[in-house]
């Protein structure tokens, strides 16, 4: 009778998992994603920890995030491989993106490596740029890196590229010192601006400049002058050659600007393991997870309506 019931506990057991098993997969716990962050570090002999936030939601890259990272760094253990962030982002504040670069940086020991599983942009690019070496395969994307500002229209507000605006502005104060006829046409379009957002906005473009060109000359690109990193980086300063600021830049042409880039094969089975927390990071994304910072140890979940209020 004993063994009956031993077995029958053991098949109970066995039961008990199998449906622990599947509320994992169904609710996308922590532990799900950790296990794959696990193989992860196994394969590239390195730290894992992983920075997400929304596409879906209105959020960006913002000064908390640095110190939620910075928390978890200091509760993770490094091996000799240093440390790699998985991020997928598209974007926020460039000073932040510096906080991020340099807590980082500190704690990996300028050992610091990033796995673009699908898009950085904007800031999430600076954050790239402040590593010593991207991992990335044929579909990730980086993107400019020139600031966007939200004017509000109604209820709602339309996206614009800073340097645009200042493009503009100058544009048609240069035509209007060069006119010969009447200036009333000129003038009032150029009532439309601000002079001192003008001058705001100026600094705001050579604020991302100077943070991109100062990290990528700490990391990656530290045997070039700023002035030549300067040059090499050109498609991600200004939109004026891809057009848009969301356009992407894929592996070639950032390898093009002097960046330090490791290809993964896109059916190695470590891009395999990389796509798989990237689609079960990105599904809880589209629920109500407005930011997702992860290693195998420590989870941090910032949900929508906590931001929204």
């Amino acid at each position: 009778m004993e063994n009956i019931i031993e077995e029958m506990d053991n098949q109970s057991g066995t039961k008990r998992k199998c449906y622990q098993k599947l509320l994992n997969e169904t609710q996308q716990t922590p532990k799900t994603r950790q296990k794959i962050i696990e193989k992860i570090e196994e394969q590239l002999d390195k730290t894992i920890l992983t920075f997400f936030t929304s596409f879906k939601f209105p959020v960006t890259i913002e000064d908390a995030d640095a110190v939620i990272i910075e928390e978890v760094l200091q509760n993770t253990e490094f091996g000799r491989g240093g440390f790699a962030l998985v991020l997928n982002s598209a974007g926020g504040s460039g000073l932040a993106a510096e906080r991020i670069i340099n807590i980082c940086r500190a704690y990996s020991k300028n050992n610091f490596t990033v796995i673009i599983p699908n898009m950085a942009k904007s800031a999430a690019t600076m954050i790239s740029f402040g590593s010593d070496k991207i991992f990335m395969s044929a579909t990730s994307e980086l993107g400019p890196i020139d600031p966007q500002i939200r004017i509000p229209e109604g209820d709602t507000y339309k996206v614009y590229s800073v340097h645009n605006i200042i493009r503009s502005y100058e544009q048609l104060f240069n035509d209007a010192v060069r006119s010969n006829g009447r200036l009333e046409p000129f003038l009032q379009q150029l009532d439309r601006y601000d002079a001192r957002d003008i001058e705001e906005f100026k600094r705001a473009m050579e604020l991302s400049e100077s943070i991109a060109v100062k990290n990528l000359k700490k990391g990656m690109m530290k045997r070039y002058s700023e002035k030549t990193i300067k040059i090499k980086i050109k498609p991600f300063l200004t939109p004026l050659k891809t057009k848009s600021h969301g356009r992407p830049i894929f592996i070639d042409e950032a390898k093009k600007c002097g960046l330090t880039i490791e290809s993964i094969d896109i059916n190695s089975e470590l891009w395999c393991d990389i796509w798989e927390l990237y689609i079960r990071s990105n599904y809880l994304m589209n629920i109500d997870c407005a930011k997702l910072i992860e290693s195998k140890n420590d989870n941090y979940y910032a949900s929508i309506s906590i931001i929204e209020k």
